[in-house]
């Protein structure tokens, strides 16, 4: 596998989803607000979402694939894997409809639970219809996760990393439809549309990748459902990887319950502010974990360990490569990008300021949840889910426990630092068992290469102090002031963290040339160390 253009296709594919994102955010701010409507809105689409990155996304894929790669090895006419493949796929079908059907009825106390116990203003038939009309898309969205793992198996990147492409393209079509009609003017009106816009992306993500996967030589039939041993394999593994993978998708859950508790707003200013954090971290660390996976199970399997610790210390250092100077622009350049991308029509300077305050805070641990995102792989492809549940159920409870600290004194800041210190917590004790149990070793080659690209960060930082100040005045300006700016800013940053990567040797020249080249994983993992 290359690992550098798997990466970069589902970097790529995910950085285009993430512009479309974008434009979303910017609509949603200027047409909502963050006000009650919008507010209920953020709520009921990140019901849904989080369960789907918790279960489907997270555990599904992480259990999954190992196993499917493995009946892949057994039979080259990939019977064995289309079978296994069917047997979830009638399991997993049924789970999903009475978890929806539960969850959509259990919805009212959901939102009582969420809502400081019905006394935070949002318990209401509004908010509880708008989570009923999104849940649909939690089943939908998983069944997309199993067509996308089985084409991640076989190296397919590209159909899945494009899919949620849709889903942004699904709520841009709501929000442009909700002001040819009225102008945007009644914000209930319009999040009923978003909420519907969001069902519908669903179901076209599962269509695509399901002709996708058709097209890459399976096919699929509803049978009757059986647990067979594979399949309680499969299950025995999910249970703990829901914990183990999920410790973002946990902890935000969580923050919706702490979010209940403060002002109206709240939860469109961590929305927003998490939509410039996830800009990296979907990039970067969502991108390197979906690459690196199938990669390590196969050298596993092959009892190959120079090879897996080859690939995930490439992981690793492509990931710090990117990850780092993005956690440091994203922080000292979080007012200015706020206000270019968000500010304006119902979105108040006010908004922009508190907003960029939680992006500050959320990026101290976004290179903690990138490593996260390289780390649990390495357990996962050793059919280790047991580690990560012990590491998440510390790092949860540190996150619970900072939550009750910091909250009441710094509010929706406290409660993003706290999430990105539980993150740092967690990385920190993944990556120790790891070492301890003598699966991976980060090598001094590898520390003075992070070192020197910190050094190479901390001197874009300089620059942005400076930089950042000058353009006052344009940042909230007409679109090509604010355009203009942007891009001036993160043009300029960008050279001379570039400029500096190469002069300190952040970037290792001879191993970048040598990812480029076909079959460079395997290549690499012969190397001697």
């Amino acid at each position: 596998m290359n690992l550098l253009k798997s990466t970069g296709t589902i970097a790529g594919l995910t950085m285009v989803s993430r512009i479309f994102g974008f434009v979303r955010d910017i609509m949603l701010a200027r047409v909502l607000g963050a006000g009650a409507a919008a507010d209920a809105w953020q709520l009921a689409f990140q019901l849904p979402n989080i369960f789907r990155r918790l279960f489907a996304e997270g555990a599904f894929s992480a259990a999954f694939v190992p196993l499917f790669n493995r009946k892949m090895e057994e039979d080259e006419q990939r019977s064995a894997a289309q079978n296994f493949a069917i047997d979830v796929l009638s399991v997993f079908v049924p789970i999903l409809l009475i978890f929806s059907a539960v969850m959509m009825l259990a919805m009212p106390a959901i939102i009582w639970f969420i809502d400081d116990f019905g006394e935070g203003g949002r318990t209401s038939d509004f908010s509880i219809s708008l989570a009923r009309i999104t849940f649909p898309y939690l089943g939908l969205i998983s069944l997309t996760t199993l067509f996308a793992a089985i084409l991640n198996s076989v190296s397919r990147f590209a159909a899945a990393a494009a899919a949620p492409i849709m889903l942004n393209i699904c709520k841009i079509s709501a929000l442009l439809i909700a002001l040819l009609l009225d102008g945007g003017s009644d914000p209930r009106q319009t999040a009923y549309f978003l909420a519907f816009a969001v069902s519908i992306s669903g179901l076209l993500q599962m269509l695509w990748l399901y002709y996708w996967a058709r097209k890459a030589g399976f096919s699929f039939a509803i049978r009757k459902p059986k647990f067979t041993p594979d399949v309680k394999e499969l299950g025995v593994l999910i249970l703990p990887a829901i914990f183990g993978a999920g410790i973002y998708q946990i902890s935000r859950f969580i923050d919706l319950f702490f979010l209940g508790r403060l002002p109206e707003g709240s939860f469109v200013y961590l929305a927003m502010g998490d939509r410039l954090n996830q800009l990296p971290l979907g990039i970067i660390g969502i991108a390197l974990g979906t690459a690196i996976l199938p990669a390590l199970s196969r050298f596993i399997a092959k009892d190959d360990q120079g090879g897996a610790q080859r690939i995930q210390s490439n992981a690793i250092e492509l990931a710090m490569l990117l990850t780092i100077p993005a956690a440091i622009a994203l922080f000292f350049a979080a007012g200015p990008l706020v206000t270019s991308f968000y500010v304006g029509g119902n979105f108040e300077a006010s908004d922009g300021a508190t907003t960029a305050s939680v992006v500050a805070a959320l990026v101290i641990g976004l290179p903690a949840y990138v490593l996260v995102k390289v780390l649990i792989p390495g357990f996962f492809a050793r059919k280790d889910t047991r580690t990560p549940v012990y590491t998440a159920g510390i790092s949860l409870t540190i996150n619970i426990t900072l939550n009750i600290i910091l909250i009441p004194i710094y509010g929706i800041y406290g409660l993003a630092l706290a999430g990105a210190l539980a993150a740092w917590a967690n990385c920190a004790m993944l990556y120790t068992m790891l070492h301890r149990r003598g699966h991976y070793r980060i090598e001094l080659s590898l520390l003075l290469r992070i070192l020197r690209i910190t050094v190479s960060a901390a001197g874009m930082a300089v620059m942005l102090i400076y930089a950042v100040p000058l353009g006052e005045g344009l940042y909230d300006g007409n679109i090509w002031e604010r355009i203009g700016s942007i891009t001036a800013l993160v043009s300029a940053g960008g050279l001379v963290y570039a400029v500096l990567a190469w002069v300190t040797g952040a970037v290792d020249r001879d191993k970048i040339t040598m990812l480029t080249k076909k079959k460079a994983a395997e290549e690499a993992a012969q190397e001697g160390q």
